[in-house]
């Protein structure tokens, strides 16, 4: 085929990507030339050949490959974010924040599920270094967290996201989870329950879980009430709904009530509440951790601790740009937020609990 001319019956293959190779041939040009094409070079290039190429492109529907012309200039302008567990409202919500934000920079999002398991996210990890992440967002799967550092370039700016780790050289973004859930243990005591339970999943190294339990522990003392932290394990079916029954037959120590640690958990307990056939708050008193979209629709409505999620997303993008424009990976800083206690019935005065309506009912 002669350089020059248009070759007007060039055909791809069935089944394969256009290729800069297809403009070029279709165009009768050289690949150094469409190069320049792409580039925007219109003053190296005549008229006749910036409208063959043109032509190529559009017949061909050809799209070049943003992370190969970003590689070869340096940049990817792609920042990576692994979290424990996409399905969890809490990465959804903080999701939406983070994701709006790198629009806003200029910046692409590529999301990771580790499926809260340490060995998925190292090759996780493997693989968003071969694709070249300017940055890394990690919302830590659990034990095995101290692996991290070794796993990343020293020179990786890095941004845990609501789990940290207990020393490193990392930025941290999150909540202060022990004055949340004291706040929450305080209102349930100040409304006359005495015998408290917290229900979380397994706590062993995840540091958000720890803090909680801590909170609720701290609260509990202060108090001079009854509290028992309950680990338990959501894989397992009917797990909750034991856990619910046995605090329900325990020594009776005055109105009882429960904290969910997470949005999953608050979840859970609602439906093994229902399977049971326990009233809220008659029965069983409840607050939950994270403000979900159901939460004023069950029940009376469930008194929630709400995080500001979208913020946090937000806030988590802007810690590592300020990384990235700075390139000082040394005095890690945190930005921690404040929860919000959002009353609902679920929780009312342990005197007045029987007489609470479901949402809805005059």
């Amino acid at each position: 085929m002669s350089r020059g001319s248009p070759a007007e019956e060039y055909r791809i293959p069935v089944g394969r990507a256009t290729t800069i190779v297809d403009v070029a041939e279709r165009a009768g040009v050289s690949k150094a030339t469409v190069s320049r094409y792409l580039s925007g070079k219109s003053e190296v290039l005549s008229e006749a050949t910036w409208k063959q190429i043109e032509d190529a492109v559009a017949a061909l529907n050809y799209r070049p490959s943003q992370i190969a012309r970003s590689l070869k200039g340096g940049h990817t302008r792609l920042i990576g974010m692994v979290v424990a567990d996409v399905t969890n409202p809490y990465s959804v919500a903080v999701l939406k924040g983070a994701e709006d934000e790198c629009q806003r920079a200029g910046y692409m999002l590529a999301l990771c599920n580790s499926g809260g398991s340490p060995e998925k996210e190292q090759l996780l990890l493997a693989g968003l270094r071969a694709y070249r992440i300017e940055g890394l967002i990690l919302n830590l799967a659990g034990p095995g967290g101290e692996k991290v550092p070794e796993a990343m370039p020293a020179d990786l700016p890095v941004v845990l996201l609501d789990r940290h780790l207990p020393a490193g050289r990392f930025d941290f973004v999150g909540l202060d989870n022990i004055a949340a859930m004291g706040e929450a243990t305080r209102h349930l005591v100040g409304n006359g329950y005495r015998d408290l339970m917290l229900l979380a999943e397994p706590l062993r190294g995840v540091s958000v879980r720890i803090e909680r339990g801590l909170g609720f522990r701290e609260a509990v003392a202060a108090a001079g009430c009854s509290g028992e932290v309950c680990e338990v394990d959501l894989r397992q079916e009917g797990a909750m709904g034991a856990a619910l029954a046995r605090f329900m037959a325990g020594p009776d120590r005055g109105p009882r009530a429960v904290i969910a640690a997470s949005g999953l958990v608050t979840l859970r307990t609602v439906q093994a509440m229902q399977a049971l056939g326990l009233r809220m708050p008659g029965d069983l008193a409840v607050v939950g951790f994270d403000e979900l979209e159901w939460s004023s629709l069950v029940g009376p409505g469930i008194t929630t601790i709400a995080q500001p999620t979208y913020d946090i997303g937000i806030a988590v993008v802007r810690s590592l740009l300020a990384r990235l424009a700075t390139h000082n990976m040394t005095e890690p800083r945190s930005t921690i937020f404040t929860g919000r206690l959002v009353v609902r019935g679920s929780s009312a005065p342990a005197g007045a609990a029987r007489h609470v309506r479901p949402a809805g009912e005059g």
